[in-house]
């Protein structure tokens, strides 16, 4: 039987409070007979979940060949949904389905969501967040060719930029795309640090945008491009998905949360975010690199220094 998990410190100054390469092992004692409700309580965990657990688990004594093999075979996967992701969008926006400007922030939305969700594919090995920034490294290359005019592709152009040209893959879209890199490679995840970051760039600043576009009639004092209502919701929304994360790697064992002291830290580090991105400055700092880096430095002064 695997060892009892440690104890959790009491320290206020960091939310990374012991780490673990493995999921909590929920096997009763020898000889003791499980209670019924037990059996019954875990049929109820969904289906997926369980399996990215045992296999995270599993991947602990695995051989390295073995973890080799994994990483590899998640970085296909993880690197064709990314793919079939902007595709799809891609579609629904030249047949006029979804308008340009909620496809762009969808993606954006959904790319890092996903991205960050799909972490616990890979093996506990250390090479393992390189393989994982395989795919932001892609994706970089892909806006690269495209921007440059190497090729052409307006599918892609009409679905992830704003006004339709294909300079603005130069921009906004490879900002994003190079700050996921960066997150992967520095913290990875068993950081709260890239997690929270990550969460309030993609889930915040593109909440923002899609309802200050439809509900932001009224505009702030010192920035008519943005509104209260969308300042609301990226504060909301960046604040709700950083939680959403945090548990979502603790229930995995990456990382272990005091939560009377994560919430608070949360709200600040939100808050922090949504300033920046209220403040006029987009026209010489995109969203996409001010607000991670103002949720990191926050983040970092009040959880304390995680990077590996």
């Amino acid at each position: 039987m695997a060892a009892a998990r440690p104890a959790l410190p009491s320290s206020p100054t960091s939310l990374l409070l012991s780490r673990s390469v493995s999921a909590p092992d929920l096997a009763p004692p020898r000889g003791h007979r499980r209670p019924r409700r037990w059996v019954v309580a875990a049929a109820a965990v969904p289906a997926v979940a369980g399996a990215l657990a045992a296999s995270a688990s599993a991947s602990a004594s695995a051989p390295a060949a073995s973890m080799l093999l994994r990483d590899g075979g998640a970085t296909l996967l993880v690197t064709a949904g990314a793919y079939s992701l902007v595709r799809a969008f891609d579609a629904l926006t030249e047949r006029r389905i979804v308008e340009q400007s909620l496809s762009r922030k969808v993606v954006h939305v959904l790319s890092g969501v996903f991205f960050m969700a799909s972490w616990p594919l890979f093996s506990v090995s250390t090479g393992a967040r390189f393989f994982a920034a395989v795919v932001p490294f892609l994706n970089c290359a892909r806006l690269l060719t495209y921007g440059l005019g190497f090729y052409s592709d307006e599918a892609l152009v009409k679905s992830v930029t704003r006004e339709g040209k294909r300079e603005e893959l130069l921009r906004g879209p490879l900002y994003y795309v190079i700050v996921l890199l960066i997150i992967v490679l520095v913290f990875w995840r068993d950081s709260p640090i890239g997690i929270v970051s990550l969460s309030m760039m993609s889930g915040g600043d593109g909440f923002a945008d899609i309802i200050g576009r439809r509900f932001g009639s009224l505009k702030l004092p010192f920035n008519n491009k943005k509104s209260w209502v969308g300042s609301a919701a990226m504060f909301i929304s960046g604040l709700l998905l950083s939680a959403l994360m945090l548990f979502y790697f603790s229930w995995f064992g990456y990382i272990q949360v005091s939560w009377d002291q994560a919430l608070g830290k949360l709200v600040l580090v939100a808050l922090a975010a949504t300033v920046v991105e209220c403040i006029p400055v987009t026209d010489v700092v995109d969203d996409n690199i001010s607000v991670p880096l103002a949720s990191m430095f926050v983040a970092f002064l009040l959880f304390g220094s995680t990077a590996n």
